[in-house]
């Protein structure tokens, strides 16, 4: 069964990522989204062909998600899921026609080989780990949210560049689907038993609330920044917040040798500074 997980959530990567790429084309001709007017701004989107269209891609890629989180645990699903991203420029070059640059290229690529890193040296593990303590789940993902809502406001009150504000917006996005897929995973484990009083507990309205939130920081961040650089950065968020709960909030294993540590430290630190990378610079993101 983890073998199956872990399949279905390969697949998911690569659906996903071609959700992402079809919502790119059609946010860049929809209207400017404004969180002032949210339902004008998500009528918009709709009526925007490709952008409808990747949204429903998107929610199969999400099916595939969560099926995979019901049968494996978040952590090592996410870093199967993480592969994805090293599949963003390959997309973005050979199947749409966009520019990659030479160091987006390094960048992806290296954010691959340090979400690899982690996924080797992850333990071996039996069943899906979705027990978790409430006041470890909260905490979590208050800062999680409270992050998200720091990088969607930050950049624009700091005045920043209109780049640097996309790619923040694509951190929040990520952030926030990870916050997402952190609840449902933790749903996953208690909505069999709980019945209607599972729909309506905090890891729902939590994961309600943080879907709502990536969704109009990600439509806006794929209308400010290049789409290797947005789709990049967004699922690289998304992958280490969810590998980071699969270890703080689930209690997936660590690595028991101080080996093993070592290397999955590097393998966060290579994600991190791999990911400054992956923005184009100013002339690369107009051309795209």
């Amino acid at each position: 069964m983890l073998n199956l997980g872990l399949m279905i959530a390969l697949l998911s990567a690569l659906t996903m990522n071609l959700a992402f790429f079809f919502k790119f084309r059609g946010a860049r001709v929809a209207a400017r989204v404004d969180l002032r007017h949210p339902i004008a701004s998500a009528i918009a989107l709709w009526k925007s062909k490709w952008f409808a269209i990747g949204m429903i891609v998107g929610l199969v890629a999400w099916g595939m998600h969560v099926a995979a989180l019901t049968i494996a645990p978040l952590s090592l699903v996410q870093a199967v899921l993480a592969g994805g991203v090293a599949l963003v420029a390959v997309m973005a070059d050979r199947i749409f026609g966009l520019h990659v640059g030479k160091r987006q290229w390094w960048g992806l690529g290296l954010t691959a080989l340090g979400l690899a890193l982690l996924a080797l040296t992850m333990p071996a593990t039996v069943g899906p780990h979705a027990t978790y303590s409430g006041a470890q789940m909260a905490l979590f993902e208050a800062v999680l949210l409270a992050v998200g809502v720091v990088l969607i406001l930050g950049p624009r009150a700091a005045g920043a560049r209109t780049e640097h504000h996309g790619i923040a917006l694509a951190a929040a996005a990520g952030i926030l689907f990870g916050a997402c897929n952190v609840s449902v995973k933790a749903l996953t484990g208690t909505l069999p038993d709980a019945g209607l009083a599972g729909v309506i507990s905090a890891p729902m309205l939590i994961a309600i609330a943080a879907s709502v939130g990536a969704f109009y920081a990600s439509a806006r961040s794929l209308q400010l920044g290049g789409a290797v650089a947005v789709i990049g950065i967004t699922g690289t968020a998304s992958s280490i917040t969810c590998v980071a709960g699969g270890i703080l909030v689930f209690g997936d294993p660590m690595p028991a040798d101080l080996l093993g540590m070592l290397v999955q430290g590097l393998a966060f630190v290579l994600v991190i500074a791999a990911s400054a990378l992956i923005p184009a610079s100013r002339a690369s993101q107009l051309s795209t």
